[in-house]
């Protein structure tokens, strides 16, 4: 695969994601709105990928962003560290006492089953994350410092939709980044309540398309390209439960000629039967190439994390020098196991991951 990634010897880190991470509050079989107890994960969009490439691939990661330091603050940081990614570059900030000022983000979820489908309520309005500035992370030294370069840095449309100064921040990594050698990522990961008062998809494609100009690697579903970036796809109905692998071409030509710079387009392809069984697979087109994981049928435990685990899977393949075909075919495959596990984050192992590329059965394994 001719990517062009800086060789591992000359980094300190394989990959490095930018965005917020919050505390998941899990109501297990139950609801929302009806739970009397919660159980906690770390999550966040761009960390999940981040975090899936430690600890299922074995690579050397690390997380920038930022929390508030207070005992939920800490009971993320606890969180992260078993998840095994580098946290140099965590920001702390001063906890006010109540949180006018700071916060740390909170996420509820539930599953969802059946004909209910998942659902999310996020509580991160002014966190710590969200105020992050240009200018509080070196970004120089995480990119530029001899020995200690990064090969792969991955951010995305969650965070850049956090506060009107994210985008700068994201802006500000992916420019020093690219003067570096280091090659980008950017997962659109389209969510309506960030935009909702911050001046809708139409702000969301303008900050989006501000950025892609600095993106190698560019990730999304269906809604993420037509909503949040204006690249339609054809043949796709109003709710997008018409899935048209051609029109998915179609579309991701369109994206490599208006941003000549992004070199690769993938995206996951998901038809959600109900909750518990989804069509999945997934498209990319690369260096002028169309390919293609058919969607298949699987079952599903939790939804939430599958898309950050696609993209985790395809970044081990580019870092592993692997053909593009095969980076999709692990994306897919991983996804598909952080969907048969409860929370955001990944609990499949590399095997388990070979083998579900090779179409294993799922006996027993002793």
């Amino acid at each position: 695969m001719s990517l062009d990634i800086i060789a591992a010897s000359e980094c300190r880190f394989d990959a490095v994601a930018l965005g917020e991470v919050m505390l998941r509050l899990d109501p297990g079989e139950g609801r929302i709105h009806t739970t009397r107890t919660f159980q906690a994960w770390e999550g966040g969009g761009e960390y999940n990928a981040i975090r899936a490439l430690r600890r299922c691939f074995g690579l050397r990661t690390a997380i920038v962003t930022a929390l508030a330091d207070n005992p939920v603050g800490r009971l993320i940081e606890d969180l992260m560290l078993q998840g095994g990614v580098d946290l140099s570059y965590l920001g702390w900030a001063k906890y006010d006492g109540v949180g006018r000022q700071v916060r740390n983000g909170l996420n509820f979820t539930e599953r969802g089953f059946g004909a209910r489908a998942a659902a999310g309520c996020s509580d991160r309005g002014h966190s710590a994350a969200s105020q992050m500035r240009p200018e509080d992370v070196d970004w120089a030294h995480l990119f530029g410092r001899p020995g200690h370069r990064v090969r792969w840095l991955h951010t995305g449309g969650v965070f850049a939709g956090l506060s009107d100064s994210a985008p700068a921040v994201a802006l500000a990594a992916m420019q020093e980044a690219k003067r570096n050698g280091t090659r980008v990522s950017y997962d659109i990961n389209y969510r309506p309540s960030l935009w909702q008062s911050a001046g809708g998809k139409d702000r969301a494609r303008d900050v989006n398309r501000a950025l892609l100009p600095y993106v190698d690697t560019l990730f999304g579903n269906e809604e993420d390209f037509s909503v949040a970036l204006g690249f339609e796809v054809a043949g796709a109905d109003e709710g997008f439960r018409e899935i048209s692998v051609e029109g998915f071409r179609r579309m991701m030509e369109d994206v490599v000629r208006t941003f000549p710079n992004v070199t690769t387009v993938a995206a996951t392809l998901r038809a959600a039967h109900s909750a518990n069984v989804n069509g999945w697979g997934a498209v990319a087109y690369h260096e002028g190439q169309f390919l293609e994981v058919p969607v298949r049928d699987i079952a599903i435990f939790d939804r939430v994390g599958g898309g950050d685990s696609f993209v985790s899977g395809l970044l081990y393949g580019c870092l592993a020098g692997k053909p593009m075909q095969w980076a999709l075919e692990c994306g897919v495959a991983h996804g598909a196991l952080a969907m048969s596990t409860p929370g955001d984050t990944s609990m499949a192992t590399l095997p388990e991951v070979l083998r579900t590329m090779r179409g294993a059965a799922t006996r027993i394994e002793r």
